[in-house]
């Protein structure tokens, strides 16, 4: 299976060791007809997206690449047309909600779980899980996780489901479309410290896997 990381190569160390670690080919493009020939589409981290699209002036986003935002909602309009699983990471899932309609917190207040950092630059912080939800199978109804972001989601996109919070701030950890594979996380599970959290990345990407697998049966069928 090969997995379209659609980001910049220099950006993407993580993400491709994470895909490769599920023994699939990780094919980090810009372009969107490599990303067409892939079976999934991951959504990486990075800065933060261009409030005009979400229809606001610049309130305290910064790191703004607006061209790869275009590049990026262009890709998960691909995957949508094509119901392409999607997986988004930080970044990744802001772009989800705000390619579906949905808008960001900017700039999160201090006293919020998800500004603070730890040495290594991750908030490890404690969450609660829908239950019935991905994830409750996953992880339960409780993990701590990680976290590097100072922007949340605020209104949710069309179709979108939160099933994951920080209980400290009530900041959307994961998001689920209703219909289609897409699923979005707030934290990394790409370098989360299984030492720390007593929680892996793995069974996400697994859970990705397995939207693969059911999207290509369905295709077949």
């Amino acid at each position: 299976m090969k997995i379209a990381i659609i980001g910049k190569a220099a950006d993407a160390g993580n993400y491709v060791k994470y895909v490769e670690s599920a023994s699939l080919e990780p094919v980090v493009t810009l372009s969107m007809g490599e990303a067409a020939h892939c079976d999934g589409l991951l959504l990486p981290g990075g800065g933060d997206i261009t409030p005009a699209f979400f229809g606001e002036k610049n309130a305290g986003s910064r790191n703004i690449d607006t061209e790869l935002d275009i590049l990026q909602l262009q890709a998960l309009e691909l995957a949508i047309r094509s119901a392409l699983p999607v997986l988004g990471i930080c970044k990744g899932m802001q772009i989800i909600n705000v390619g579906l309609g949905g808008t960001l917190v900017q700039d999160l207040p201090p006293a919020s779980c998800a500004v603070h950092r730890y040495e290594d630059g991750d908030k490890y912080h404690a969450s609660v899980i829908e239950k019935n939800s991905c994830l409750h199978t996953l992880y339960g109804e409780s993990a701590i996780i990680n976290s590097a972001h100072h922007q949340s989601v605020k209104l949710l996109g069309e179709g979108l489901r939160a099933i994951q919070w920080c209980p400290e701030d009530r900041c959307v950890e994961a998001l689920v479309h209703e219909t289609l594979p897409v699923i979005g996380v707030q934290w990394h599970p790409e370098r989360i410290r299984e030492t720390r959290t007593k929680l892996s990345g793995g069974p996400l990407l697994s859970y990705f896997v397995s939207l693969i697998s059911a999207s290509a049966a369905q295709c077949c069928s």
